[in-house]
């Protein structure tokens, strides 16, 4: 908690504004008491009403003072601690940008949104609790007992039977709520990821008639966070009719015992029902002290959450600046393997290829064979276990990430739109684009057929994931964002499995010319798609098994050879 407090050294004057006007407000209340107590004991009982006036307005001003220190202390509170939310977020976003997969992975991504939306809006509401409170409540009990004393001292003997008993209750219900607010959070992660999986898997859900199945899920889901939730509403329960009755018998006692003090001309009524406003200020410093109690843990929870993944570091980082330009359009895998974290066996063994300009290098084999991610190396989104990947013949660990990412068009094996324009989707592959380049990237990907068919064109709107345009034409969509790049090598993650035979024939065709300068890759499942490559490399459980032509693989390999024949007839295969 406290290295996520230290982020507000930013608002630090802030802050100790916030630590005057509370200071201002706190000493008026304590002042105010007082001065009641000089109007009954000195006006009202002598029946002087001039006085009764004077203190009354002072009584106001006073009043006043607190009540303006009171607002521009909440104004201020809020918006440092909001500040300090907006920052975090920042930070929380800024540093998972620069995660691999590996760390997304890991965390997983139900739990990174929790983490930077609730967690740190736990932490907001405690920052502007604690500003106002921190410094209140100190003052406020130390300053009521020093002047309930001042009043009275053999009365105040009273709050040494009650305190004990208001700061016990507060220690236990913070020592049974830290670990079930633990739970809480780990509770609304599991609830945040069955919501995701539903909304993002409703088709999938609804084809395979899991409606019922799923509603299941999210009811054990949402009745664990339930059930916990009231277990720790149950402990703060207790915690203010505790305070309530300690405090109703603690004024009871002192009403009683004042009275008999008052009866033998030891204490003036005006001081004893001052003595009840201290009082009552003490009791009030302790409950918001035993509000805090309950607010923190659950605040260093979300704070622990957060730090969490504010100390992740990547797997990898950049570890030069070398420009990746000296073969421009090549690719080479320098014996390279690759394995996941955790795993038994490598996912990749033993890569060896190149790629030159102009070529097209086509990856197929099996499910589970390692094509994707062998993609999935180029643009580092993994770190090789060993071997080289040379880029425009560097090394990609030799330079930035961002410069190696520059060189790279990525179209993903399941295509991914964002909200906003086609015209914008489009433009995410450069972005300073201009509208020809954008047109002609869209014809190039055979998109402008279907484009230019919607009713505004390339300014018609995409909804988010895509979901009113169809998978080809997501496909297609995530090409054209590709070739908009022009980069020095293309990368297709099986993007063309959605395309119909003829689109897919059309757009290979109109590739090469586009493609002539840079290095193609293209992963794909149907062979109709690899048979044209300059070469093929077939891989079977991470290795690969061959390389060559689709008449030499023919020929010569056996794997090939399955592949063909359960997807092409022997005419075709002629």
């Amino acid at each position: 908690m406290i290295k996520i407090l230290k982020n507000l050294s930013v608002y630090k004057w802030m802050v100790l504004l916030v630590c005057g006007l509370v200071f201002i407000q706190t000493m008026s209340d304590l002042f105010l008491p007082t001065l009641m107590a000089d109007i009954i004991d000195k006006g009202v009982v002598t029946g002087d009403t001039q006085y009764i006036w004077k203190i009354g307005i002072i009584m106001l001003l006073v009043s006043a003072i607190g009540a303006a220190a009171a607002i521009f202390a909440s104004y201020y509170s809020a918006k440092s601690a909001m500040g300090l939310g907006r920052d975090l977020r920042r930070k929380v976003f800024n540093h998972v940008e620069r995660f691999s997969l590996q760390e997304f992975n890991e965390v997983g991504t139900s739990s990174l949104i929790t983490r930077t939306t609730n967690d740190i809006t736990q932490i907001q509401q405690v920052v502007i609790m604690m500003l106002r409170m921190v410094i209140s409540a100190p003052i406020m009990l130390i300053g009521g007992i020093i002047m309930a004393v001042s009043k009275d001292a053999k009365l105040s003997l009273i709050l040494i039977v009650t305190m004990p008993v208001l700061i016990g209750s507060i220690l236990i219900i913070f020592y049974k709520g830290m670990p079930l607010f633990q739970l809480v959070q780990k509770r609304l992660d599991r609830l945040n990821l069955v919501l995701r999986e539903n909304l993002t898997g409703i088709r999938v859900i609804r084809a395979f008639n899991r409606e019922d199945q799923e509603k299941v899920r999210l009811k054990d889901a949402n009745k664990e966070l339930t059930d916990v939730s009231i277990k720790v509403n149950k402990v703060i329960a207790f915690m203010m009719p505790i305070m309530m009755l300690v405090m109703n018998l603690t004024v009871a006692a002192i009403i009683w015992f004042g009275s008999i003090r008052i009866d033998n001309g030891a204490m003036q009524v005006g001081d004893l029902m001052a003595f009840i406003q201290y009082v009552m200020q003490i009791m009030f410093a302790l409950i918001m002290a035993s509000m805090m109690f309950v607010m923190i843990p659950r605040a260093a929870v979300s704070a622990k959450r957060i730090n969490e993944v504010l100390e992740m570091e990547p797997s990898f980082s950049d570890e030069g600046t070398q420009k990746a330009d000296i073969e421009k359009g090549t690719l080479e895998f320098d014996h390279v393997s690759f394995s996941y974290p955790g795993a038994e066996e490598p996912a990749l063994s033993d890569i060896c290829f190149k790629a030159g300009p102009g070529e097209i290098t086509a990856i197929i084999g099996g499910t589970g064979s390692g094509k994707s991610t062998l993609a999935h190396l180029i643009p580092r989104f993994y770190e090789v276990s060993s071997g080289r990947i040379r880029l425009n013949g560097v090394d990609i660990r030799s330079a930035s990430q961002e410069e190696i990412r520059g060189k790279v068009g990525f179209v993903p094996q399941k295509a991914v739109l964002f909200t906003g324009t086609i015209a914008d989707n489009i433009r995410f592959g450069k972005q300073d684009a201009a509208e020809a380049e954008i047109k002609h990237a869209a014809r190039i990907a055979q998109a402008e057929d279907f484009i230019l068919k919607m009713k505004d064109g390339y300014q018609s709107e995409i909804e988010q994931g895509g979901s009113n345009v169809s998978g080809g034409q997501k496909q297609r969509l995530a090409i054209a964002r590709a070739l908009v790049r022009k980069p020095d090598i293309y990368i297709f993650d099986d993007s063309f499995s959605a395309l119909d035979y003829k689109t897919d024939a059309k757009l290979r065709a109109a590739l090469k010319e586009e493609t002539k300068d840079a290095a193609v890759l293209i992963v794909a499942q149907r062979v109709s798609t690899v048979m044209d490559a300059d070469q093929i490399i077939v891989l079977d459980n991470g290795q690969m098994v061959g390389m060559g032509t689709h008449q030499e693989l023919l020929a010569t390999n056996e794997v090939y050879r399955e592949i063909v024949a359960s997807q092409l007839s022997e005419e075709e295969i002629a």
